[in-house]
């Protein structure tokens, strides 16, 4: 049986500000959306959920269908993986608990092959999909989320026990309609790869550049050396992304370095998860992407660089 008015029952794994905004916006939409949290866990069963979105409003979910265990959720159609990158492996147990036997699960995550990792601990009978967001959200505490700007998610298929590209392509436009029904823009992507290096041509000059330089958006786009140092970087990341066969669009990273300009000031995750005392992404962001373009014989000095000092920075904030 699906959910109630034939909707598919909707799974929340790793329900910070990523997965709360886009569990909160399916649940407001009728979805059945059921929560699991760890250390928020008793915060959110008392007072639920809240989005301080600058798009949407002030929307609060309370009662939220929160659980500390995944054992205690039910069978989801759909789980939406929130969580950052390396938990994945962790992940896998409360996945395979949460999930119906031929779920969708839809990786929420930056970066380049995240969903690798994940898949060799799957059942073979789950289809593992990627999700680029798209969207200016943080967690403000627990259970409490700011929502900046944009939104959109755009979703590709990673792999499965479906093989025929059609059929893969109406399980992804599935998921699309999912967050289009929710009032959120969605696109069904034909390549992930290409998607998840399109996506590192933001992530890996702001996330970075936020951290080294100790740098919101609007400072960043203000400077003539920050705003060289940014389009250096996106050029690495388009031609990194040529070396392993993918064209990005002509005229995308302009349009990325445009768009940021319009932006409300904004922290990326990274600088949070610094702040937070988290480790940076920095596998997922910066080591696959420059090891995947040395492989096909493309050296990448100015994302290598920016990694390096990363890796200082990371492994100094314990």
């Amino acid at each position: 049986m699906m959910g109630a008015v034939n909707k598919p029952v909707v799974g929340i794994i790793g329900t910070g500000a990523i997965g709360g905004f886009y569990g909160v916006m399916l649940a407001r939409a009728g979805f059945d959306v059921h929560f699991l949290l760890r250390s928020e866990f008793a915060a959110v069963a008392e007072r639920g959920l809240q989005v301080d979105s600058a798009v949407h409003g002030l929307l609060t979910l309370n009662p939220a269908q929160a659980y500390s265990k995944a054992d205690d959720m039910p069978a989801c159609d759909w789980l939406l993986v929130g969580a950052k990158t390396h938990s994945n492996a962790d992940l896998a147990p409360a996945i395979i608990h949460a999930a119906k036997p031929d779920a969708k699960v839809l990786l929420l995550q930056n970066g380049l092959d995240v969903e690798d990792s994940l898949r060799e601990l799957l059942p073979d009978s789950l289809h593992l999909l990627g999700g680029l967001c798209l969207i200016c959200v943080h967690r403000e505490g627990p259970g409490l989320i700011t929502h900046q700007a944009l939104g959109s998610v755009n979703v590709g298929y990673h792999s499965g026990p479906e093989l025929d590209d059609a059929a893969r392509m109406a399980i992804v436009e599935e998921g699309a309609g999912l967050f289009r029904s929710a009032g959120i823009d969605s696109q069904a992507m034909a390549n992930l790869h290409q998607a998840r290096w399109q996506k590192l041509v933001w992530n890996i000059p702001y996330n970075g550049l936020s951290v080294l330089l100790g740098a919101s958006t609007t400072p960043l786009m203000a400077d003539a050396d920050s705003r060289v140092l940014i389009k250096d970087l996106m050029a690495e990341v388009v031609q990194g992304a040529k070396a392993c066969g993918h064209e990005i669009p002509a005229g995308y990273a302009d349009f990325l370095f445009g768009m940021t300009e319009k932006l409300p000031d904004y922290w990326p995750s990274m600088h949070h998860d610094l702040l937070h005392k988290r480790p940076l992404e920095l596998a997922a962001i910066y080591a696959r992407p420059l090891a995947a373009a040395k492989a096909a014989g493309c050296e990448l000095p100015g994302i290598e660089a920016l990694y390096r000092s990363l890796s200082f920075i990371d492994r100094r904030n314990v």
